[in-house]
């Protein structure tokens, strides 16, 4: 399994975190097409935290790297890495990958 699929998958496992705290209506697909932040998204503000601390903590777990996803470098992007589940994803490879050099 290469990163970008492990990464996936620590992702989607937040996502299972998250979708056993809120109505059945408001739980995320598991797709790197969902929608995380803006119109589309079925994440208020405390639900996005709630998975990007996840997150965090999943891929601290898998690669025993400790990231700050939501970090003044995310938030001044022109695309916001939180947009979908795949902008997600492609960042933290991102910041992996600048880790391991």
């Amino acid at each position: 399994m290469g990163n970008k699929d492990k990464i996936l998958e620590a992702v989607y496992d937040a996502i299972r975190e998250v979708n056993e705290q809120v109505d059945e209506e408001q739980q995320l697909e598991l797709s790197s097409e969902t929608i995380l932040v803006g119109d589309g998204s079925n994440l208020d503000s405390i639900g996005l935290v709630s998975l990007i601390v996840t997150a965090e903590q999943n891929i601290e777990d898998m690669f025993g790297l400790s990231l700050t996803l939501a970090d003044e470098k995310a938030l001044s992007q022109e695309q916001s890495p939180f947009r979908t589940v795949g902008s997600l994803v492609d960042y933290v490879e991102l910041l992996i990958n600048e880790v391991a050099e």
